[in-house]
């Protein structure tokens, strides 16, 4: 089996979220595959099937379960197959290319419904001016992008609590960036990801309704930091971001 290593949200090695890619003639047992993420321990490893005609069947894991979308992980398979790809997954039918240096991606948007929840054990010392909630994660809004820069969330709370992932964003404060955002899932065995591209289809929403433009920059500002490129379309958002190809070889097991 073909195994990749993809750094994506970048065009440069050792930035952007690193993503394991398995290629596989036919599907895999979910028990082996899991194991497979754990010893890769990248946030997130996917597995395609490239065998037979049609849409490919695209799954993904973290090093502790399988999670129903992830933009990093697609974004370095896609980049690893190259031209239009659709991919069928536990989110739906995905469409996707990669065309001029940069990776497009069409996924479902989620736009953060208003709650009243209390993070303030999660974010303590830190005034939040909105939450939300997205199908999976917790969402909130501080005042700018330093706030972001500096969060030190309590993990074991954050993980106590519903899903236990967290997406927190901050107007941008460079030319180019729109808004800023950090991401926490200890829920799902990752403490902090460095660039997330399904918590940007509830970023675009949000940003695009509150800045009034369809078109948007993000940039993740881990300490790896990434940059993504979101259109809202309807129910629908475009992720595009570039990926660099950081190992190749074969999976023996």
């Amino acid at each position: 089996m073909r195994f990749y290593l993809v750094d994506a949200f970048t065009d440069r090695a050792f930035a952007g979220n690193p993503a394991g890619v398995v290629l596989l003639d036919t599907p895999a047992d979910p028990m082996w595959m899991q194991m497979v993420a754990a010893e890769m321990k990248h946030s997130e490893t996917a597995f395609v099937v490239i065998t037979g005609d049609g849409p490919k069947s695209l799954r993904w894991f973290t090093p502790a379960a399988e999670v129903d979308l992830c933009g990093h992980a697609t974004v370095a398979t896609t980049h690893v197959l190259g031209g239009e790809q659709v991919y069928t997954t536990r989110s739906g039918e995905l469409r996707c290319r990669a065309e001029d240096g940069w990776v497009t991606l069409n996924f479902p948007a989620d736009p953060p419904q208003p709650t009243e929840d209390d993070l303030s054990a999660i974010l303590p010392g830190v005034e939040i001016e909105e939450t939300g909630r997205g199908v999976d994660n917790l969402f909130a809004v501080v005042k700018d992008a330093d706030v972001v820069r500096r969060l030190t969330p309590d993990l074991a709370a954050l993980k106590a609590t519903w899903n236990g992932r967290l997406l927190v964003t901050a107007p941008g404060d460079a030319e180019g960036v729109d808004f800023v955002s950090r991401f926490f899932g200890p829920g799902v065995g990752v403490d902090e990801d460095p660039v997330t591209g399904s918590a940007h289809c509830m970023l675009a929403p949000y940003w695009s309704r509150r800045l009034g433009r369809a078109e948007l920059t993000g940039h993740q500002v881990s300490e790896r930091g990434g940059i993504v490129r979101t259109k809202l379309d309807g129910d629908r958002v475009e992720l595009a971001g570039q990926a660099v190809t950081i190992v190749s070889g074969e999976l023996h097991v």
